[in-house]
C-alpha cells in the first residue's frame, strides 16, 4: 500500500497547546516536515548527486526546543520581517510603538511574532504537488501593529522538487506587512560543518548598506568592487571576514540585496546556492524586490540540532525574500503599506536539484 503524501503526527506541547507535525512527500521521495507552531519547516530531505538524501535545513526534533531557544529556524516571519529602526514608525499621521527586541529596534515582528503563534492548517493536494494552507488572524494592536490582519500562507512541495510559498494577507485598517520564511540551509546536510564553501550567486547589482545597528542608511549602493558582489558565484568564506565596514557591522553577511527585477512583482531569480561536494543546488525565485543573505553569524554551540550535533557559527545560511528592512521609515524604499480592500500577495520558490 502506497504511503500517503501527507502524514500527520503529534509534535509535543508549545505553551500548553498540543502541536502537530505534517510530513509532505512528493513522487521523487523528497520530503518536508512542517509544524503548526510558527509554520516551521523542521525538516527538508533532498538527494545529492549520488541520490543520497540528507536533511538540508537546521532545526530541532521537538517543538519544546523551538519554544525554548530558536533563532527563527524554518519559521514564518511577520508581521514585519527584518528590522524596524527604534521600534517605531508613522502611518497616516499616527506613530506606532512596537516591541523592542533587538537592541533598540524591532526585529521579525517583535517578542511574539508569527514564528511563535499557532497556525491553522489544512492539507491540500493538487496535480503535481502536495501542500498545506496555513492561516492566522493577527489582532489589531498585536505587538503594536495596527489593523486586524488575516494571513494565509500556502506551502507546496512539487514534483519538480520545489518548495513553493504563496503569501496573502488582508487588513481592516491601514497597516504594514512584510512576510518571509526563515529556513537555515546547509546543503551538506544539517549539522555537517559550516557553509563557508557554499557558492552563492545573487541576481543583484546593488544592496542596502546598514549602520552599526544593522539599520539601512537609506542608500542603495552598487556591489561592484566590494565583497558584497555576488553577481557571479562566490564561496561564502572567500570574503566574509574581509576588512570591509559593512561586514564588520554584520559580523559577516547579514544584508539586504536589491534584486535585478525587470518587472515589479514578477517571479524573478533572486539567487542560487551550490555545494560542490554533494552537488546540491538551490535556486530561489521571488516576486519580492529584496533578499536578505544571512550566514548564521550569531549561531553558537549551545544550539544542538536534530542530529545531536551543535550548530556552530555559520552552520547555515538564509536567503529571506522580502521588502527592504526599515521600509516604513524609508519612503524611498518600495512601499510595505497595506490598506483595507487591498490584498498583500507575494510568492517565493526554493528549487532543489543537483549538478
Amino acid at each position: 500500500m502506497a504511503q500517503s503524501p501527507i502524514v500527520k503526527r503529534n509534535f509535543g506541547m508549545a505553551n500548553g497547546t498540543t502541536c502537530s507535525l505534517y510530513t509532505l512527500t512528493n513522487t521523487n521521495g523528497v520530503s518536508m516536515s512542517v509544524s503548526d507552531y510558527g509554520g516551521i519547516v523542521t525538516r527538508l530531505m533532498v538527494p545529492d548527486k549520488n541520490g543520497v538524501f540528507a536533511d538540508v535545513t537546521l532545526g530541532y526534533s521537538t517543538v519544546e526546543a523551538y519554544v525554548k531557544n530558536s533563532p527563527y529556524f524554518g519559521a514564518i516571519v511577520g508581521r514585519y520581517g527584518n528590522r524596524i529602526a527604534k521600534a517605531a514608525f508613522t502611518l497616516e499621521g499616527v506613530t506606532y510603538k512596537l516591541a523592542v527586541n533587538n537592541g533598540e529596534n524591532n526585529l521579525h515582528g517583535g517578542i511574539k511574532g508569527f514564528d511563535k503563534v499557532m497556525w491553522n492548517v489544512k492539507e491540500k493536494a493538487e496535480p503535481g504537488a502536495v501542500g498545506l494552507e496555513l492561516t492566522y488572524v493577527s489582532k489589531d494592536g498585536e505587538e503594536g501593529f495596527p489593523g486586524t490582519l488575516s494571513v494565509t500562507v500556502d506551502y507546496r512541495l512539487t514534483d519538480e522538487n520545489e518548495f513553493k510559498i504563496d503569501y496573502r494577507a488582508k487588513t481592516d485598517k491601514t497597516t504594514i506587512v512584510n512576510l518571509t520564511q526563515h529556513a537555515y540551509i546547509n546543503l551538506k546536510g544539517e549539522g555537517n560543518c559550516d557553509i563557508l564553501d557554499h557558492e552563492v550567486m545573487l541576481n543583484a547589482d546593488a544592496y542596502t548598506p546598514v549602520n552599526e545597528k544593522l539599520i539601512p542608511t537609506g542608500e542603495i549602493a552598487p556591489v561592484k568592487g566590494t565583497p558584497m558582489d555576488f553577481t557571479s558565484p562566490k564561496k561564502i568564506g572567500e570574503r566574509i571576514d574581509a576588512n570591509f565596514e559593512q561586514l564588520k557591522f554584520g559580523a559577516g553577511y547579514d544584508h539586504n540585496w536589491v534584486i535585478n527585477q525587470k518587472t515589479k512583482g514578477r517571479l524573478t531569480l533572486a539567487g542560487t546556492v551550490y555545494e560542490p561536494k554533494s552537488g546540491r543546488l538551490m535556486e530561489v525565485f521571488t516576486t519580492e524586490p529584496g533578499v536578505q543573505l544571512y550566514c548564521g553569524n550569531f549561531l553558537d554551540d549551545r544550539m544542538v540540532g536534530k542530529s545531536g550535533k551543535p550548530y556552530g557559527r555559520r552552520s547555515g545560511l538564509c536567503l529571506e525574500t522580502q521588502h527592504f528592512p526599515d521600509s516604513p521609515n524609508k519612503p524611498q524604499f518600495p512601499a510595505v503599506v497595506l490598506k483595507p480592500g487591498e490584498t498583500y500577495k507575494t510568492t517565493t520558490t526554493y528549487k532543489f536539484s543537483v549538478k
